[in-house]
């Protein structure tokens, strides 16, 4: 493996460069994406940011996503372009299924593969690495490498600062998570200092959201919100009818999961989403609750210890049944 420091003498010489994240992107994986397409651009390489599928239009506003190539809707383009790099940055993940449409292309290419990430066990794929499973977002492992790794704190311009504050704010749950450390609020001032203007980040996130989106969650706090007491849980099992009838988009599920596990004493929360093709599973806990153990032992999952994600193949009903059955396996955790 390449250490970092080989890698900055490759990038004093232009490269053809392609950038992408994990499949359905979120703010970490976008903010970090476009920050490091705009810091390569900036000294003249040739980059392409190609992400595996859409992602959540409160992302819509972020500086350069306009530029990103969605592989879905343009395959033989991404391709060519994944053929013909000379490197390939692999951000906010660390294992090749996690851009799905998209493995096959970047695992039979001859680039050299980057990979910047924060999530735990890495797969083996990359050449060089910069990974911390302690960071509190990509976006920060980005500003490490313009700041540190690659001396050029000089060269984060507003749009840069922009998408790393994104990044960083989305994956703390804005600063709320305990991964949220005073190193942390460090780079946040750094960020808005270098241009990040947080109060129009906080309002474009935040209060962007749509009628059917607002009306959803209302449904799915009446009707499919399960509060299971004696193992402080709770889940929202939604169903792919309840999709349909509210018109969901990609992002308009993101951070329902949260508010199961705001009810006062909840210590484990499961969004558990019928998705036609599969069941898609998120947890988030607080504490010692290793929601990434059970993703990783029971779907087919993993990510990090208070937050992580899943799926499986079997019915929503079966999925959910799976869960509760688990409880009792880590009732000494969620109850005391």
């Amino acid at each position: 493996m390449l250490l970092l420091n080989d890698l900055k003498k490759k990038l004093a010489e232009q490269q053809k460069i392609v950038i992408t994240t994990h499949y359905k992107p979120d703010g970490d994986a976008l903010g970090s994406s476009l920050a490091l397409y705009h810091w390569l651009i900036k000294y003249g390489h040739e980059v392409t940011l190609i992400v595996p599928s859409d992602y959540p239009s409160f992302l819509s506003w972020m500086p350069g996503q306009e530029d990103a190539i969605i592989y879905t809707s343009h395959q033989e383009k991404s391709d060519k372009q994944i053929e013909e790099a000379d490197i390939i940055f692999c951000l906010d993940f660390n294992h090749l299924s996690r851009i799905q449409p998209m493995e096959a292309v970047v695992r039979k290419s001859t680039a050299l593969k980057v990979m910047i990430d924060h999530h735990i066990g890495p797969e083996d794929f990359d050449d060089v690495r910069l990974w911390d499973y302690k960071a509190a977002a990509t976006a920060q492992l980005v500003y490490d490498f313009i700041v540190n790794h690659m001396d050029d704190r000089q060269g984060i311009s507003a749009e840069i600062a922009t998408s790393l504050y994104t990044g960083i704010m989305t994956d703390t749950g804005s600063f709320r998570f305990p991964s949220t450390t005073a190193e942390v609020h460090r780079i946040i001032a750094d960020l808005i200092t270098l241009g990040a203007q947080n109060w129009k980040i906080h309002e474009y996130v935040f209060n962007s959201s749509t009628e059917s989106r607002l009306k959803f969650l209302g449904f799915c706090l009446l009707n499919r919100l399960e509060v299971i007491p004696e193992y402080n849980a709770a889940i929202f099992a939604i169903e792919a009818e309840d999709l349909k009838q509210f018109n969901i988009t990609t992002g308009d599920t993101e951070g329902l999961v949260n508010y199961a596990l705001s009810v006062s004493g909840i210590r484990l929360a499961a969004l558990i989403i019928d998705r036609t093709e599969r069941i898609k599973l998120s947890l988030r806990s607080v504490g010692d609750i290793p929601c990434n153990e059970i993703c990783s032992r029971y779907f087919e999952g993993g990510g990090h210890k208070n937050a992580a994600g899943g799926h499986s193949k079997k019915s929503l009903s079966e999925v959910v049944a799976t869960f509760k059955s688990i409880l009792p396996e880590y009732k000494n955790l969620l109850t005391k």
